[in-house]
């Protein structure tokens, strides 16, 4: 699990580095410890010593390419370095939230299981499921919870919920949850004993939180741009914005091709609703038996199965042959006087 977490240290190794080039020392400081309780190395260890040693800004721009190794701080001094910035941190962001939604935060990171940080029993339906998700997600989205926290808080509880909700992962962490958390959060401590927040506690849903939350609401909250965790490196969730971009650019292409279906459905209706004539004026082996019309006497010929097969009136049908006998003989005689016309 710690090699799992390398490529997120050495990621937050590099923000660090650009942060002490830009003179951002918090900042870099805040990095490089996460780093070091993500997966320790000497690396990182050598840029909190140049950071917590070097005073002028000139040395604080060199600390990546000299890689001095001074008097190591000792890590408690660091570690209440880092509480008293989060302290800092929390103190200038009061105005943005209130104590509600701080003990909303405190209870999902408090809690052992995926059942408790919905708030449901092991026996809850998965309508049940989905009313406690709703209910937490309003109240820990990131664009209305601004405490320190709400993030991790708001994936915890839309990972829960797509585990919770899926048969197969339900039964699975039913049957292996808890000791996976227990194996899981062993291996996430270090340092004396600290312990950073796991949203996904060894099972990861195959979507993100925010995904979840537009497939709940609509996209309500579609200015924020929560990051998750998948295989071991931090992708951005597309926001709402583009998803309904692309919803509207399907409708487009549908349209489109609403005239050209239309077409296909219709020319596939006519070829099941056309029936075979009646009648030929020409003799086949498809219509054999001759007769002729009772007034003009024009011979036509019919199926061996006509008096079975048609219930229609004789007189009218001899009607239609004549009149298209009477149309033949005037369109031949057409041709052939405009044929000799010319000849």
């Amino acid at each position: 699990m710690m090699e799992g977490n390398k490529d997120e240290a050495e990621r937050c190794i590099e923000f660090a580095e650009r942060f002490i080039l830009e003179g951002k020392k918090d900042k870099a400081e805040k990095f490089l410890l996460k780093a070091e309780r993500l997966f320790p190395t000497q690396k990182a260890k050598e840029l909190l010593e140049h950071l917590n040693t070097s005073q002028p800004q000139a040395e604080q721009d060199d600390v990546p390419r000299k890689r001095h190794v001074p008097k190591k701080e000792p890590e408690t001094q660091s570690r209440q370095k880092e509480q008293q910035q989060q302290s800092k941190s929390s103190a200038s962001g009061d105005k943005e939230f209130n104590k509600e939604h701080l003990e909303a935060v405190k209870r999902i990171k408090s809690c052992k299981d995926y059942y408790e940080i919905l708030g449901v029993s092991k026996e809850a339906t998965d309508t049940d499921i989905k009313k406690a998700y709703k209910k937490l997600a309003l109240q820990l989205h990131p664009d209305k919870n601004k405490c320190p926290g709400a993030a991790e808080a708001f994936k915890a509880i839309g990972n829960a919920a797509a585990i919770l909700t899926d048969p197969e992962k339900r039964k699975q962490y039913d049957m292996y949850g808890s000791e996976e958390d227990r194996i899981h959060q062993s291996q996430r401590s270090n340092h004396g004993g600290y312990r950073e927040y796991s949203y996904t506690r060894g099972f990861e849903a195959d979507i993100t939180a925010e995904e979840l939350f537009n497939m709940f609401f609509g996209g309500g909250f579609h200015n924020q741009n929560v990051y998750t965790r998948r295989g071991g490196r931090w992708q951005r969730a597309e926001n709402h914005t583009q998803n309904r971009e692309q919803q509207a650019n399907g409708y487009t292409v549908f349209l489109q091709m609403l005239p050209i279906l239309v077409l296909i459905v219709l020319s596939m209706m006519s070829s099941f609703f056309i029936s075979d004539p009646i009648y030929s004026l020409h003799s086949s082996s498809k219509f054999p038996v001759q007769r002729k019309t009772l007034n003009l006497k024009v011979p036509y010929f019919v199926k061996e199965n006509f008096h079975t097969e048609y219930q229609g009136s004789l007189r009218r049908l001899e009607i239609t042959v004549e009149e298209e006998y009477v149309t033949n003989l005037r369109h031949q005689c057409y041709r052939e006087k405009n044929y000799n016309k010319y000849t």
